[in-house]
């Protein structure tokens, strides 16, 4: 049995130009169907330099399952590729940020949303079909203000996929705890939703360079409570910008796992407030 984000996988990480036009006239006909003109959610895409793996990302948002009304916007943040001709080709809404950052370009989609709910999504990210809809069941109850929920990794090829597993394993079980306490921290950006009112009075961070997401979760807390949803249902499929942060795979186990071993002991109290680093902050 083919797995859900399989034929989204055949063009990911592809040229544009390799890409049949007839995939994506067909792409552009579903994002078309997909946009409501009354929506209740709105899913905000970010995007910088991503053509590679837009087509991917939008394809799998176009194939939503919810039962609720929806719209779809990108926010192409200062690409130099061709991030924007393939929007065009797609005749998908986006707009153009021209400050560099994930603060900016998600404070433009949080502008233009009309939803009552808003997804943030990332660019090189693919979601399963129910994963809107697993989501707006759990930030549509009273008393919560924001869900978010987990991530897998694409494996290249010729990589474990038994390594992967358990890494995100692992993680899985820190983030667990992490919820305890400092649920803010668990929240990525790629698998992150909120009430969009909410949102609004909050804000998102525009003067560091990450942590724009785990902001935005502190700040909405004083409106509801953050839940965690760990459905495969709402679990994305990611690639490994992050991971090659740190060089090979090996190494970005070992530096994440001695930071969560230093941080062990933070797990089991609340915190308020975060100081910001230097090499953090925008100037």
């Amino acid at each position: 049995m083919a797995k859900w984000y399989t034929q989204y996988a055949n063009v990911y990480d592809y040229d544009m130009s390799s890409v049949d036009d007839d995939i994506i006239e067909k792409i552009g006909s579903q994002i078309k169907l997909f946009s409501s003109s009354d929506p209740v959610v709105s899913i905000v895409v970010i995007a910088y330099n991503e053509e590679k793996k837009l087509l991917a990302c939008l394809w799998s948002l176009a194939k939503q399952q919810c039962h609720l009304p929806m719209e779809l916007i990108v926010v192409n943040n200062n690409s130099t590729d061709r991030t924007e001709s393939l929007l065009k080709r797609l005749g998908v809404t986006y707009y153009n940020e021209l400050k560099q950052g994930p603060g900016f370009a998600r404070q433009c989609g949080l502008d233009q949303a009309r939803g009552n709910f808003m997804l943030c999504v990332d660019g090189d990210t693919m979601y399963p079909p129910n994963y809107a809809e697993t989501h707006m069941k759990v930030l549509d109850r009273p008393g919560v203000s924001a869900t978010f929920s987990l991530w897998s990794f694409l494996p290249l090829a010729g990589q474990s996929r038994t390594f992967f597993w358990f890494y995100e394993g692992l993680r899985d079980i820190y983030l667990n705890l992490q919820y305890i306490k400092r649920p803010e921290l668990c929240v990525r950006g790629m698998v992150f939703s909120f009430k969009t009112d909410f949102g609004r009075e909050v804000g998102f961070r525009t003067d560091i360079k990450r942590g724009e997401d785990g902001s935005m979760a502190l700040g909405l807390k004083h409106y509801g409570k953050l839940r965690f949803i760990r459905s495969k249902k709402a679990r994305a499929l990611t690639g490994q910008n992050t991971l090659g942060a740190d060089g090979s795979l090996a190494k970005s186990f070992l530096v994440r796992l001695r930071k969560a071993i230093r941080s062990l002991s933070g797990l089991f109290s609340g915190k308020k407030h975060y100081q910001d680093e230097d090499s953090n902050k925008i100037q």
